[in-house]
């Protein structure tokens, strides 16, 4: 696996051709990035479709167990997203399964918390899923799905007591709906181990499980993390050592983008998807301004502001998070956003 151009310090990389076009496979996230709850982001399906056209192989990576990868495809090819395969699609129910199947032995039962999306990962590696401790499981696993409840964790509860092995697809802590952020997984997890001191193994990003799950599936020798989790895509992202692009349309706001510290910077930054379909070019700074094509990002008395470009384009935002991250790594002092920069 070899890289694309990214960078050679704490900043934002630069590409002088689309990223799609650099890059030859997209490691998309789901939620957040290509739809919100059932819903689809405004132009996630075209600039995908361009991002194929440009010769970029696609693969819709998620945290999300809730659902059968066949079932999510399903889903995507409704919402338009260009030639999805049922194999594009690959989650960490896919990834925790393989780890289990490499520690356990063949046929084993496995204490199942979680929904349909990980038995049936389960199962396609020769894995039993049951309900009870009293079926002498030799080890738990812990998944999203809308209807676990107290019962459910208090099995898992008692069945780590007992001395099992435990396994979680993630620990995102929350999960974008169509209403708003709601408890993830990680939040569910939280509570089993408040209950027992117990730590799961971790198969989901930011661990290394899902992202070789996806490329040993897919291929590509030059791949990009797209998401809009920094605590899950790009860290784990930067954990493999692969580039990564970090969008707007989810969890992570640009006043947070701004803010963070140089070991969890993603290595390009857009608002969303069309992204992938632009250059990226390098952001001049000189003292307070940054200057990336037409878009120039200026601080006086601590705030930030832009002129030149919308917030929403990609050189507009670019000029911004470079000057914002220079004058932190320098100064150390934060920064606040004109108010039309808020998003």
């Amino acid at each position: 696996m070899t890289q694309g151009p990214g960078r050679a310090s704490h900043g934002l990389g630069s590409s002088s051709k689309p990223l799609s076009k650099a890059y030859d496979l997209a490691m998309v996230d789901l939620d957040g990035v290509v739809y919100v709850g059932r819903d689809a982001v405004d132009g996630a399906a075209a600039s995908l479709a361009t991002a194929q056209g440009n010769g970029m192989h696609l693969a819709y990576i998620t945290n999300n167990a809730s659902r059968p990868t066949a079932d999510v495809a399903t889903h995507l090819r409704k919402l338009g997203m260009p030639n999805v395969a049922d194999t594009d699609v690959v989650n960490s129910a896919q990834a925790v399964a393989h780890l289990m199947a490499d520690a356990l032995p063949a046929g084993s039962a496995v204490l199942l918390v979680g929904g349909e999306g990980l038995q049936v990962a389960l199962e396609a590696v020769g894995l039993q899923a049951v309900s009870s401790l009293d079926d002498k499981p030799l080890a738990i696993v812990q998944g999203f799905h809308a209807d676990i409840g107290w019962r459910q964790l208090a099995e898992a509860s008692y069945a780590i007591e007992s001395g099992l092995p435990w396994y979680v697809t993630n620990t995102d802590l929350s999960v974008p709906t169509a209403r708003g952020m709601a408890p993830g997984n990680g939040s569910l997890v939280q509570a089993v181990a408040n209950a027992t001191g117990a730590t799961p193994i971790v198969a989901g990003k930011p661990e290394a499980a899902l992202f070789h799950e996806t490329i040993s599936r897919v291929g590509g020798e030059k791949p990009l993390m797209v998401g809009d989790r920094i605590d899950t895509d790009i860290d784990g992202a930067i954990g493999v050592g692969i580039d990564s692009l970090a969008v707007l349309t989810g969890v992570t706001s640009l006043r947070e983008l701004i803010a963070l510290a140089p070991q969890h910077r993603p290595t390009y930054v857009s608002a969303d998807l069309a992204g992938l379909n632009d250059s990226h070019p390098q952001v001049d700074i000189d003292g307070a301004t940054g200057v990336c094509g037409s878009a120039r990002a200026s601080i006086a008395d601590g705030v930030l502001r832009l002129t030149g470009a919308p917030v929403g384009d990609t050189l507009g935002l670019r000029a911004l998070v470079e000057l914002a991250w220079h004058h932190v790594d320098h100064s150390g002092s934060s920064l606040e956003l004109d108010g039309t920069l808020e998003t």
